[in-house]
């Protein structure tokens, strides 16, 4: 015989809130493409003429091929060798100028002392 009543019993949980209020989730595909006006399709990117697909979890190539992931990361290591060596390049392209511009630069007051002592030798003459 219990001591404090009746034996445990637990109150009922309360049913569970559906987890989206709206309604839109019970409506076949052309239902929704009419109330919403969209068209779903699968996201397309162009990279450097290629156009690619995602499909079933994969980019595709629209020529059909798959494009391994492997593949793309040698791509992706290509595309950062080349921007180093940009980058490079362009920092050399300022260093040359830098120095075209000191030499001109240079030159400039070399040919006007040149000149000037032209004029004084004219004058003691």
């Amino acid at each position: 015989m219990p001591l404090f009543g009746n034996t445990f019993s637990p109150k009922k949980t309360p049913p569970r809130k559906s987890a989206s209020l709206n309604s839109l989730h019970t409506l076949d595909r052309s239902t929704r493409e009419v109330e919403l006006g969209v068209e779903y399709g699968a996201p397309v990117l162009n990279i450097g003429g290629q156009s690619l697909k995602f499909e079933e979890g994969q980019w595709i190539t629209e020529s059909g091929g798959n494009m391994s992931s492997k593949e793309v990361q040698k791509l992706k290591k290509r595309n950062l060798q080349l921007e180093e060596e940009n980058n490079l390049l362009k920092l050399k392209i300022e260093l040359l100028l830098d120095m075209l511009t000191e030499t001109t630069a240079e030159s400039h007051l070399v040919l006007k002392e040149l000149e000037d002592m032209k004029n004084h030798y004219k004058r003691k003459k």
